[in-house]
């Protein structure tokens, strides 16, 4: 997987991006046997998906690490390539921090009381009954879309309630799973992404949902895999720079070659593709639809400990702080036979940007201080100490994912949102319509875009 040499190559398919779309896309036309070519900018695959092997031994995932028993693509590439999974860890006490200072503790999936908790389970059940209405293959079908997509998740909640608790509570969740504010995203996306995922607790729980399992070795272990089954059909610090669009077939230039095919599958993040000229220019709907779904803002922190010292005391290492902590939401994310303990931490949105102006010292002394109110003080002297910052990505410009702004969907999306541009064919979990957002959306869009570009050739 040596960068491309010589300057002029051809292929039937060229691939563009080694994420979990690009990779499903080429894994599938290479059980096809049609001839593919994967080009990736950065020196690793995986994407926004990133597994570090720590000195010891022990593997941290900087990027997306979980699998549920729904994501069914996800889990089935990896039980074809032996990837072992493990369950997440919840035993004990959940932690909530809140802005007065108080907290409390609670076991099960959710708290049964708390501040603003009665009118958020009221809106979070009226979200999945406007969820269920959702068309996700076809959006704008759906009834109420124009309506939803005009306003904001925030205007939304306001016209709700006016508890200023309920909100703090529906901000978090915003933050948690779209990295970004309410004010930010239309409401019409929110609803979307409820119904990809098939339900709002799908998409926030943990054990049967979203959060439900790990990799022993890393959520990058399927991708890791692909790239060795593609060998040098696969190669890395090649980013594309431009693609010239013809009636019949692409040229994909990078800085030292230029590879000529009849159909070219681009799986980029929206952020990415500002990076690629293309000749001639995408339509004004593709074009408005990638400026109006902006990346999310977020920051992962992992911090590691001789051992899950918590457990001891009863705690699950599970937390939400509604206070001023930079973290908001944090997670035991020890390897799966507690050899040492690992508290991942994450800082969403406004949060994120305040934070991530600080330097280095006072960063790592605010995240900490945050996990020692989760757990005690012992969380203030970790063995070690990381941060991801995804919106400093030179290849992701943030994340999980991109989310639309209110509007995007109503003005841009039936001929922007994934719609090919002639013999070049858009994949990503941004374009998925189960699990948008999601590995496994990201796998599904792959295989849809190998399965257009067959059927075409």
């Amino acid at each position: 997987m040596s960068p491309l040499t010589g300057h002029r190559q051809a292929t039937k398919v060229v691939v563009v991006g080694a994420g979990y779309a690009g990779l499903a896309a080429a894994l599938r036309l290479h059980d096809a046997g049609v001839e593919v070519r994967v080009l990736e900018a950065a020196d690793r695959v995986g994407g926004r998906i990133w597994s570090e092997r720590r000195p010891g031994g022990g593997v941290v995932d900087h990027g997306g690490q979980w699998v549920g028993p729904r994501q069914t693509e996800f889990l089935a590439l990896a039980d074809r390539f032996g990837c072992e999974r493990f369950p997440t860890w919840e035993t004990g006490d959940h932690r909530e921090v809140w802005h007065d200072g108080s907290s409390m503790s609670y076991l099960g999936a959710a708290p049964r009381s708390g501040p603003g908790i009665t009118e958020y389970l009221r809106i979070t059940r009226l979200l999945d009954d406007m969820a269920n209405t959702v068309d996700v293959d076809h959006p704008w079908r759906t009834p109420g879309f124009f309506a939803w997509d005009a306003q904001s998740a925030e205007a939304f909640f306001t016209a709700q309630t006016a508890d200023t608790d309920t909100h703090r509570r529906l901000a978090l969740a915003i933050e948690g799973v779209w990295c970004a504010e309410p004010r930010e995203i239309s409401l019409f996306h929110v609803l979307f992404y409820i119904a990809s995922a098939g339900s709002y607790e799908q998409l926030m729980e943990t054990r049967d949902c979203a959060q439900d399992g790990r990799f022993t070795d890393g959520a990058a272990g399927p991708a890791t895999a692909i790239a060795s089954l593609l060998g040098d059909h696969l190669r890395l610090n090649t980013p594309v720079r431009r693609i010239d669009i013809a009636t019949d077939a692409v040229t994909v230039m990078t800085p030292t070659s230029s590879i000529r095919a009849a159909k070219a599958i681009v799986a980029l993040p929206p952020s990415a593709l500002a990076n690629v000229t293309f000749e001639p220019g995408l339509p004004p709907a593709r074009t408005g639809w990638l400026a109006n779904n902006p990346m999310g803002r977020v920051v992962k922190i992992h911090a590691g400990y001789r051992t899950p010292f918590w457990r001891e005391i009863g705690l699950s290492g599970i937390a939400t702080l509604y206070d001023d902590s930079p973290i908001g939401v944090v997670f035991d994310n020890s390897p799966s036979n507690a050899s040492s303990g690992t508290l991942v931490g994450f800082v969403y949105g406004d949060r994120a940007d305040a934070w991530a102006a600080l330097d280095a010292p006072a960063r790592r002394a605010d995240a900490l201080r945050s996990f020692a109110k989760i757990v005690g003080p012992d969380a203030l002297t970790p063995t070690y100490y990381l941060e991801k910052n995804w919106t400093q990505d030179p290849y992701a410009g943030g994340g999980y994912g991109a989310f639309a702004v209110p509007g995007a969907w109503s003005k841009f999306a039936e001929a922007g949102w994934r719609a090919p541009t002639g013999p070049l064919y858009w994949a990503g979990t941004e374009t998925a319509s189960r699990w948008n957002g999601y590995v496994d959306g990201a796998i599904s869009s792959g295989y849809q875009a190998a399965e257009m570009v067959l059927r075409a050739l």
